[in-house]
């Protein structure tokens, strides 16, 4: 089954691209990611760390 698939992706036109782009895709992500986390403000991150403990 596999060879079926793999000479199927190997007739397709351009087929290359979809390995770079899914990793540009990812790699974009979770660059992002780490931004985002690391610009976070500490107070904030304290303020929503103390949630569980609080008592309503």
């Amino acid at each position: 089954m596999f060879e079926q698939i793999k000479h199927n992706m190997e007739t397709i036109e351009g087929v290359a691209i979809y390995p770079i782009l899914s990793l540009l895709i990812f790699f974009v992500f979770f660059v992002g990611l780490g931004l985002w986390v690391f610009s976070y403000k500490k107070e904030t991150i304290s303020e929503l760390s103390q949630i569980p403990l609080r008592d309503n």
